[in-house]
């Protein structure tokens, strides 16, 4: 993925975005269309096929020296978050994994200042914790069922993620997106497959509705999602991008409200706001630094 340096637009901004909207219908399309207890399937056949279209496109490898970098990303970025994401899907109530998911932005920023003694400002700290309130006054409320194990998955997962966003920026690659994306996938879902074949069922025969979701998660939630992403990742900070990712919860609430009739409360609905107000500020913090790839 090339790293020269890159003044960042909006318009950067605003297709990175697209990725966590994408991946908030995931659970509309999950529950509506896919049969059930299958998780680590669903998690497989999102990402291995994208991933094999996307290098039947570009039809590139990776030099020599990138496999051991390519096979960590790629289970940061796909493998065990997609693994622990589930576990913790299955064992937390939706709210409870989301907010705890929130907090991969504060991750990132410990990440650069431990690691490349890059402090973050007082103004990008405090809109990361507000983003982590606001998601907990949207999406928590006081009969949410705690899990020590579905807790323990879902911080894993967030640090699996944010731990990715961070190298997929720092670490320098000659790959072009597409590939670079492709290669986490295949290599992603492949880590995924002993996963799927232990703990899910085997698939029954589908219908149409459930092709049709299968694809969906594939092409729009792995293919294009992830392109965007990793885009991104090359564009913006890390920190920008990881905070783009709490779109995906806000996406979920709007669609249960329009598509299922879910209600939104006034607590709910300013918890939205103070969210999207979060969101909106790391990205106006960030575009005033010019950050170099690589460190």
């Amino acid at each position: 993925m090339p790293t020269a340096s890159i003044q960042p637009t909006w318009s950067d901004t605003a297709l990175t975005a697209l990725a966590p909207a994408i991946w908030g219908s995931t659970y509309l399309v999950t529950t509506e269309l896919l049969p059930p207890d299958r998780p680590f399937t669903a998690a497989l056949l999102r990402v291995l096929p994208a991933g094999l279209l996307l290098l039947l496109y570009g039809r590139q490898w990776p030099a020599r020296g990138e496999w051991g970098r390519l096979a960590v990303l790629s289970a940061l970025n796909i493998g065990a978050f997609q693994a622990l994401l589930f576990v913790a899907a299955y064992r937390l109530p939706g709210g409870l994994a989301a907010v705890l998911g929130a907090i991969q932005p504060l991750l990132v920023m410990l990440l650069a200042w431990g690691i490349e003694r890059r402090q973050p400002g007082l103004f990008t700290w405090a809109a990361g914790v507000v983003g982590v309130l606001g998601m907990a006054a949207l999406l928590l409320s006081p009969a949410t069922r705690w899990d020590g194990w579905g807790v323990a998955a879902a911080l894993a997962g967030a640090t699996s993620m944010a731990t990715g966003t961070y190298l997929s920026r720092r670490w320098r690659s000659g790959l072009p997106v597409l590939p670079f994306t492709g290669w986490q996938l295949l290599l992603g879902g492949l880590m995924l497959a002993p996963v799927a074949a232990a703990f899910d069922p085997p698939l029954p025969v589908l219908n149409v509705a459930q092709v049709t979701g299968y694809a969906y998660l594939s092409l729009a939630g792995a293919l294009l999602a992830y392109v965007l992403w990793f885009r991104g990742i090359a564009r913006l900070a890390p920190v920008a991008v990881s905070s783009l990712g709490l779109l995906s919860p806000l996406m979920a609430v709007v669609l249960g409200w329009a598509w299922l009739g879910q209600s939104i409360t006034g607590t709910a609905l300013a918890g939205l706001v103070v969210v999207l107000g979060s969101v909106l500020a790391v990205q106006w913090d960030s575009s005033r630094r010019v950050v170099r790839p690589g460190g």
